[in-house]
């Protein structure tokens, strides 16, 4: 038995999987986000209606999104999905007009104030900042009063666009970070 573990290397341990809720008014790209770094195509990408789960898959990790449909009519029974989430995506539009960025600040300051979402890992999108209206990281910070608001709370804002999808990985795989945190507080590792 000395000589198989030396020369049967076994598969490589599994990946660890995270659960993850995202959210984000219709338009802001949350869609096209997922699909990019699923490698899907995004041409006919239309607004989800209800919910769509896709597992993403990172080089340490794999994240199960569950998508959900930022329409009005949709967005009152979001929390009836936020159970069992180990973790947030929020994703805005950076360069929409001032009444739905006043929505979507709403929204993020209700999603980090819920209870089955106030302790989790959140990761922020600021996205379409190729856009000529986008407003910076910065601006959207400030904006959204993040500092204030999430302060003792785990949270990354960053700039978002379709076309810098290493960027946005780089995202994601600091909250993957976050959620491997999380995890060895709550001993579950």
């Amino acid at each position: 038995s000395c000589f198989k573990t030396l020369c049967c290397k076994g598969p490589p341990p599994p990946r660890p999987e995270y659960d993850v809720v995202c959210i984000g008014l219709t338009g802001s790209g949350k869609t096209s986000l997922l699909s990019r770094l699923c490698s899907e195509a995004t041409d006919n990408i239309i607004p989800t209606t209800g919910f769509s789960i896709k597992a993403v898959p990172f080089q340490n990790a794999i994240l199960n999104v569950k998508e959900l449909g930022g329409a009005d009519s949709i967005k009152k029974y979001w929390s009836r999905y936020y159970q069992g989430s180990q973790g947030v995506v929020f994703v805005l539009d950076s360069a929409s007009s001032e009444e739905d960025l006043e929505v979507a600040r709403t929204e993020l300051h209700l999603a980090l104030q819920h209870p089955q979402l106030c302790t989790l890992p959140f990761l922020i999108l600021a996205n379409h900042q190729d856009k000529p209206a986008a407003r910076s990281v910065q601006e959207i910070k400030k904006y959204f009063e993040l500092e204030p608001l999430a302060r003792g709370k785990s949270w990354i804002l960053e700039g978002s666009t379709v076309d810098s999808m290493d960027a946005v990985k780089e995202s994601f795989g600091q909250l993957i970070n976050l959620l491997e945190e999380k995890d060895h507080e709550t001993g579950r590792i």
